[in-house]
């Protein structure tokens, strides 16, 4: 398919690229243009392209003074959500649409999450443009220790976890947020930080082993929410 919509994609971390979410928005007639924000490459000042993907980092939304691009980051989702242009927020993009919105993320929050995790779609999901007719109980893959500690005012709360509540949701009618990584391929595991999870008490190479085993099925779900945000962004150009 022929591409014509494009995504602004906001990195903020080397490890925390678009992933498989390339291809598949690719596969759906959209393309990326990915600002490294980490590594100093600028982010425009206004909004132009057709929606907006804001990938996860090891920042909470406002911890400006290490990061200082989540400044423009910020503003960036406020104009996608007060012109409602399509918007998926990743992990730390997940968090920050939450709290732009006018929700509550909250450090070290709660028990952390790594590797394949099982999430429960919630009745609200059903009628979801990106979430519905999905598996009651799909597998996505975790990497956080901060959360999502309050939803803004009428967010559509689509997603839950054992241990964090807030996994997946919408506010208005064309902006996402998860906590999880429906880009991230199990290879992409074995290049986390081992030391970082032995501190939590998680073998990498266990984790490794899990998503490998589960990504047939998860690929095929995340796949599909990839296609059907394709979608959106593809309508709302026309």
């Amino acid at each position: 398919m022929a591409v014509g919509a494009t995504v602004l994609v906001v990195q903020s971390s080397a490890h925390s690229g678009p992933g498989r979410w390339s291809g598949w928005l690719a596969e759906g007639g959209v393309g990326m243009e990915v600002v490294r924000a980490d590594a100093g490459e600028e982010l425009p000042g206004r909004l132009e392209h057709d929606a907006l993907v804001v990938l996860g980092g090891g920042y909470l939304p406002d911890d400006d003074e290490r990061a200082p691009w989540l400044a423009g980051t910020r503003a960036l989702v406020e104009q996608a959500l007060q012109r409602g242009v399509p918007m998926f927020g990743i992990c730390l993009g997940g968090q920050m649409l939450a709290q732009v919105a006018g929700g509550a993320v909250e450090g070290a929050h709660g028990e952390p999450e790594f590797g394949s995790t099982v999430l429960t779609l919630r009745h609200e999901a059903a009628d979801d443009a990106l979430f519905r007719e999905l598996p009651e109980r799909p597998t996505a893959v975790e990497n956080h220790v901060d959360a999502i500690v309050r939803l803004p005012q009428g967010a559509h709360w689509l997603a839950s976890s054992e241990r964090c509540a807030y996994q997946a949701f919408r506010v208005g009618a064309a902006a996402w947020g998860v906590q999880f990584h429906p880009e991230v391929a199990p290879e992409s595991l074995t290049r986390w930080s081992a030391a970082r999870l032995e501190r939590y008490g998680a073998d990498r190479e266990e984790l490794h082993r899990v998503a490998l085993r589960e990504d047939l099925t998860a690929a095929a779900v995340w796949r599909k929410v990839a296609l059907r945000f394709a979608a959106r962004v593809r309508n709302g150009r026309g």
